[in-house]
């Protein structure tokens, strides 16, 4: 086989030139009804091949036809084997697709002679995040032509990646290779716009600073940056990676495989993002919600006030519209409504080893000796994947961080670890999630300099994303409790003496948060003495956009004694109320059934409501939010919101609802906080009305005002 390297222009592409005289000889497709004498054991394989992705899966791409093998049935914990039936070696390769996990003898795919192991291949992931591409491998088996073999797919492991995709086994006298294609750019301005096209084919770039003279060298690139991205000749939308330090370098944009080299002259140099001028006013843009300028967002991490200015980290995908390449995004607010969203903060340290969610704090008294000039610096502890919890920090506003050299300061089974000072003890807490073999857990650590770290103790049943403060009961400041929590919201509410949490408020977890709504973080340093909360309104995508997912309004906590004891309440912060515009007070009525919409006069896009209203003997209050209905059960008691459906009970008669409608979702709080709704809906665009009408018996109206919400992004972003 000759390998050669073809130059069209600023293009490189990796090409093989063999001799094929004999025709192909097809060992598996997998496009039958069953698995035509592979026999299966165990119960990751099932009886028939897979259709593509399976429930709870990534998307899976790169097999041929329709069918393939995927041991994902079941998920990540089943295990099986499956094994072909003997067939003769007659050619000198044997061309396959695979992915999945890179478990070596535990998911792979085995050639066996005189039943021996004598070929094994693996997927290429390891580490949370990658790729369920499927991509070409070969064997060389010239020396085994002649010989009987079989072919065994193996799945051995369980937990993450603990599954194995397999398709299209060929016997050939010519091998199959990934394509790989670069293009050399002399970088003259900060940014390069990278076309991307959601659902396309997701493809391993890197972007190097290196003489890439002879690409059988890729594998010896300094890499700048590496990731997946769903790269298109006919993108969707462009990405962009600031490249402002590089300036004056030839840089190369390799991909390991690629079809379309049409997609690598689309690639643009900008000393702006792209279609900047349009930023923040797209049709579908929430417009007093954090959204960022392009691709996904997830949790918020690192949550902090320093120098007058709110830091809101989050997980970050800046190259596609879905979930992947986990960076540490970053925006900055005065007021917790205006954001300016500032450059990357914390990158992968390679591809793989992702950056996934933790916090920040300041360190007063500079602790960990990490501060300059007297200055106490800003420390956050994150997940990498591929290494465990590591601190970085910064000495210029957290808008540049550095590693510390002792990384990782804690290594275990787990992720999300949350900082804190414990002042009683004078030393540093991390709550971090943690499992086992059967067990979920918060686990909890100290250390005096936020370097070296002792386990301390370990809550069980929480899933990740933890959080754990104190707050006065009623605005008690001699009676505090504290609240710990994790993802999903739930929370149980105890004592803690600096080393562990002991539960007060019962075995059960207990929830203010309902919908959309998911991995909420509450701020250190908050100046106003508040503890602020914000939440990624999970689920709330925007089809068709450069940006995907929205977090979900910032909202004070506060602990109120209610009937059933101490209980978390969430109300929406104060600074919200500068976005009102103009307000119509419609309250002090009755409303019977049938009667004239007494919105109908309203119309908009953004808006604010408040009701009080005493349902009396109706059945039902509806509203109607751009087409998203809000309904009061009466009889129930529960308020319903498209997905969720939640009890709110009467208050001496009455129920007061305070409504949030964006372009991409409805928020209400109930009772004063008591409860929290976040859903996602995106309205018509030609629907901008309100209406509220009640069924089956009159509705008092004490309270009905709507307030006219200007948007967030009035000046252009900084």
């Amino acid at each position: 086989m000759l390998a050669t390297l073809v130059l069209v222009g600023s293009l490189a592409v990796a090409t093989t030139a063999q001799d094929a005289a004999r025709p192909d000889v097809l060992v598996a497709d997998f496009e039958g009804d069953d698995y035509g004498g592979w026999k299966a054991t165990g119960d990751a394989f099932g009886e028939a091949p897979a259709r593509g992705t399976l429930p709870g899966q990534m998307p899976v791409e790169g097999y041929l036809g329709r069918g393939l093998v995927n041991s994902f049935r079941g998920g990540d914990d089943s295990t099986g084997e499956l094994t072909s039936p003997p067939f003769k070696i007659e050619r000198s390769h044997l061309n396959f697709l695979i992915g999945g996990g890179g478990w070596a003898g535990e998911t792979c795919l085995d050639l066996l002679v005189d039943g021996r192991v004598v070929l094994t291949a693996t997927g290429p992931n390891r580490e949370p995040g990658g790729s369920e591409r499927l991509r070409w491998l070969n064997w060389d088996v010239s020396d085994l032509q002649g010989k009987e073999a079989t072919l065994r797919v193996v799945d051995r492991r369980k937990g993450g990646w603990g599954h194995v995709n397999v398709d299209h086994i060929v016997q050939t006298d010519a091998p199959r290779l990934a394509r790989a294609a670069s293009r050399s750019i002399v970088l003259e301005k900060r940014f390069l716009h990278i076309p991307v096209k959601t659902g396309a084919t997701k493809h391993r770039a890197r972007i190097v600073d290196e003489d890439w003279a002879t690409l059988h060298e890729f594998e010896d690139w300094a890499t700048l940056h590496e990731f997946d991205v769903e790269l298109s000749a006919e993108p969707d939308f462009l990405a962009f990676v600031d490249l402002d330090a590089h300036r004056g370098k030839t840089l190369a944009f390799a991909v390991e495989e690629l079809d379309d080299l049409k997609a690598l002259e689309k690639l643009v140099q900008s000393d702006d993002v792209p279609d900047a001028a349009s930023l923040y006013k797209e049709s579908h843009r929430p417009q007093f919600h954090f959204t960022s300028r392009r691709g996904w967002l997830n949790d918020p991490n690192g949550l902090v006030w320093r120098d007058g200015e709110y830091h809101l980290f989050y997980q970050h995908n800046p190259y596609g519209w879905g979930w992947g390449n986990m960076h540490w995004g970053h925006a900055v607010s005065p007021d917790l409504v205006h954001w300016t969203e500032l450059p990357i903060a914390i990158y992968p340290r390679e591809y793989g080893d992702w950056a996934f969610s933790g916090s920040a704090v300041v360190d007063h008294g500079n602790t960990s000796g990490f501060g300059k000039d007297g200055q106490d610096p800003l420390v956050a502890a994150y997940t990498s994947t591929g290494r465990g919890e590591c601190i970085v920090y910064s000495n210029d506003r957290g808008r540049t961080w550095t590693e510390f050299d002792g990384n990782p300061v804690v290594k275990h089974d787990g992720r999300d670890p949350r900082l804190f000072w414990h002042a009683p003890g004078k030393h540093w807490v991390m709550a971090v999630y943690s499992e086992g073999k059967d067990r979920q857990s918060i686990d909890f650590y100290t250390s005096p300099d936020l370097k070296a770290w002792t386990f301390a103790s370990r809550s069980d049943g929480y899933y990740e994303c933890p959080d754990i403060y104190e707050l006065p009961v009623d605005g008690d400041p001699d009676n505090k409790l504290w609240v710990l929590s994790a993802a999903d919201g739930q929370y149980r509410i105890g004592t803690f003496d600096g080393k562990a949490f002991t539960p007060t408020s019962g075995a059960d977890k207990l929830t203010t948060f309902h919908g959309n709504y998911y991995a909420a973080q509450t701020y250190s340093d908050e100046p106003k003495g508040r503890r602020v909360q914000v939440g990624w309104g999970r689920g709330v995508e925007f089809p068709g956009s450069a940006f995907n997912q929205q977090m979900a309004l910032p909202v004070e906590l506060t602990l109120r004694t209610t009937e059933d004891g101490p209980r978390l309440f969430a109300e929406p912060v104060e600074e919200l109320k500068s976005l009102r515009t103009g307000s119509r007070e419609l309250g002090g009525e009755t409303l019977e059934p049938g009667a004239d919409n007494p919105l109908a006069g309203e119309s908009g896009d953004l808006f604010e409501i408040e009701a009080e209203f005493r349902p009396g003997s109706a059945k039902f209050l509806e509203f109607n939010l751009r087409g998203t209905p809000l309904i009061y059960d009466v009889e129930r008691q529960d308020v319903v919101c498209k997905q969720v459906r939640t009890f709110v009970p009467q208050v001496d008669g009455v129920v007061r609802l305070q409504v949030f409608v964006d372009r991409g979702s409805v928020e209400v709080f109930a009772n004063r906080g008591r409860t929290m709704i976040s859903v996602a809906a995106i309205p018509g665009d030609e629907d901008r009305s309100l209406g509220v009408a009640a069924e089956g018996g009159p509705v008092e109206l004490e309270k009905l005002t709507v307030h006219a919400l200007k948007s967030t992004w009035t000046s252009e972003p900084r």
